[in-house]
């Protein structure tokens, strides 16, 4: 049979992304106290395609995550890409995963002793790596602060911070974590402003050796419409907008 995929094209149109996407696959991924963790990922992978090439195969995509048996962390993310960029002969390859990672918590009126994260990986492979770790952290505030009489507001949610990280070394899912709830903690109230919170998180990751770069989102839910102010590690300051 004749392999369409790898028959020379002179139309000399490169395409920047073919590939797979939403596969839902069960991955183990690094966990602190329990060394590991099973959880369900979305996955998409793709590779930039040379002109010169038709198409590409993708079930290849498929049989290399196959081959690492769902194992996903720094290390094997770096090797998948490097598989599938030399086995689909791309000029770059990424691969994106997102999964929930859950951490036991003491259980209390508001939690029923696990808190659930979201948490994402995107890696690209060209001439180097790059690889950025994110996660939606919740941010609650106290059943004390909320308005007495009726239901609570989302049992105590204000809002989301997404912090996304480059390395230079490595950090656990947890300690990320961590550090993100531990500048959110020792409030009596409500948390300030979007603004004010957005600058705590950035000068707190800012202050981290291990992390090269950083993004912080944070969001608050309102009625209608939610606020938000983004900070990364290259410019330092935030904006904020409301969304009808």
């Amino acid at each position: 049979m004749k392999d369409i995929q790898n028959l020379r094209d002179d139309r000399r149109i490169n395409i920047r992304k073919v590939g797979v996407k939403t596969i839902s696959y069960p991955v183990t991924v690094l966990d602190k106290e329990h060394r590991l963790q099973q959880t369900v990922a979305t996955v998409n992978m793709y590779v930039n395609l040379p002109h010169r090439f038709k198409g590409t195969h993708m079930s290849r995509f498929v049989e290399i995550l196959n081959r690492f048996h769902g194992r996903i962390n720094l290390e094997s993310f770096h090797h998948i890409l490097e598989e599938t960029k030399g086995r689909l002969d791309a000029e770059a390859a990424h691969m994106e995963i997102e999964f929930p990672y859950f951490l036991q918590r003491d259980s209390s009126v508001d939690s029923i002793g696990t808190e659930r994260y979201e948490c994402r990986m995107h890696g690209s492979l060209a001439e180097s790596d790059d690889l950025v770790l994110e996660i939606d952290v919740p941010i609650t505030v106290p059943r004390s602060s909320l308005d007495q009489g009726g239901l609570p507001r989302s049992m105590g949610r204000w809002g989301t911070a997404r912090v996304a990280v480059r390395f230079r070394e490595f950090i656990w899912i947890e300690d990320l974590i961590s550090l993100v709830e531990q500048g959110l903690a020792g409030r009596s109230d409500l948390p300030d402003s979007v603004e004010t919170v957005c600058r705590q998180l950035g000068e707190i990751l800012a202050d981290q050796p291990a992390i090269r770069w950083f993004s912080v989102v944070v969001e608050n839910f309102a009625s209608g419409f939610a606020t938000f102010a983004s900070v990364n590690s290259s410019n330092h300051t935030s904006s904020t907008r409301k969304n009808q």
